[in-house]
């Protein structure tokens, strides 16, 4: 047995209407430090530096194949026709909760892939991990990843955090936001 085969009855697979979420494997580094690394992406993520580069997908990559998927999960969120377009997982936040986070590829924006994977996702969150609360954030500057949040069944809690901006090099204003089953 290869290790694509052992991954893959470890890893889930999540398929929507035009995308497949799959863990990330060796080989997608280029794709994702190509589409990380660009400041306009970087700059809205809690944990991504700017410059990002191969070895920081690389090391990403190698990071979630130790990943208790019971509790953590990393998607490569890969479209049918024309391959890798962003990254989603799950964590746990520090209350104990689900806290999703995702990213897309600049030339991949408003093309509605963000919400489609994230509806994807809840749904097997939901499922597979019986979950019923996930929390999620967006920056206070960042209101196209709300709108997405909220197409995707999310609601404003009212709450201000602030997060790590890696890319930006300090801690930002994060609007706070659930999704309940």
């Amino acid at each position: 047995m290869c290790a694509i085969e052992v991954m893959s009855q470890v890893t889930p697979v999540i398929a929507t209407e035009r995308l497949i979420l799959r863990g990330p494997v060796r080989g997608d580094e280029t794709a994702i430090a190509r589409l990380a690394g660009d400041p306009s992406v970087a700059n809205q993520t809690a944990s991504m530096p700017h410059p990002f580069s191969d070895a920081d997908a690389e090391a990403a990559i190698e990071r979630s194949f130790a990943l208790d998927w019971g509790e953590e999960a990393e998607f490569a969120i890969e479209h049918r026709n024309f391959g890798l377009v962003g990254m989603l997982g799950f964590k746990p936040s520090k209350l104990g909760r689900a806290e999703l986070n995702c990213w897309i590829g600049r030339p991949y924006w408003n093309r509605g892939y963000a919400t489609e994977a994230v509806r994807g996702a809840l749904k097997w969150v939901k499922r597979d991990w019986r979950r019923r609360l996930v929390v999620a954030g967006h920056f206070a500057d960042n209101p196209a990843s709300g709108q997405v949040l909220c197409k995707a069944g999310f609601l404003y809690t009212g709450d201000v955090e602030m997060k790590p901006a890696p890319a930006r090099g300090r801690e930002v204003p994060t609007r706070m936001m659930v999704w309940l089953a």
